[in-house]
């Protein structure tokens, strides 16, 4: 009993000695290593349509993956993100996105690549989107900036020295 007492003694010295000399782990679990790893982009080709896809901006989020897309040939559809861009790429309202139409449903299509600002610059140079098309809401049109169609009067109002 007492050999292996020394023993078990001299295993923990070991064994403290070792894990003072290993880091401490700041950052969390297997999660957060896997999301630092994944932070460089990538450039990536730019993806153009082919028979049976449309261009379209993301009107509005449904929820369960599923989103209403005006599509740029004059057609709402209800459309699914695909399984392969869930939970990894991020789809939001405004955003331009290529949509996959169905044979069998018109009005139903499939959600396969969204694309960045960037990206749908370079589309609507290329003649590729229309040009009534706002990329993102921060855009200013023919170099103004936009007031959305608020006008203040500073006749109208409350007088404060009145008050």
């Amino acid at each position: 009993w007492l050999k292996r007492k020394r023993f078990c003694l001299f295993c923990f010295a070991r064994l403290s000695s070792v894990l003072a000399a290993m880091p401490k782990n700041k950052l969390g679990g297997n999660k957060a290593k896997r999301a630092k790893a994944g932070t460089e982009k990538q450039k990536k080709e730019l993806e153009f349509k082919e028979d049976g896809q449309e261009y379209g901006q993301i009107s509005r989020m449904l929820g369960n993956g599923r989103c209403e897309v005006a599509c740029f040939d004059g057609t709402k559809r209800l459309c699914h993100i695909r399984g392969k861009m869930r939970k990894k790429v991020w789809c939001n309202q405004g955003d331009i996105v290529l949509v996959s139409l169905r044979d069998f449903q018109d009005e139903k299509g499939d959600i396969i690549n969204k694309y960045t600002a960037e990206e749908a610059r370079n589309l609507k140079t290329y003649g590729e989107l229309p040009d009534t098309v706002k990329i993102n809401e921060t855009d200013i049109v023919d170099g103004e900036i936009s007031d959305n169609g608020v006008e203040f009067d500073e006749g109208a109002g409350v007088d404060i020295d009145n008050i």
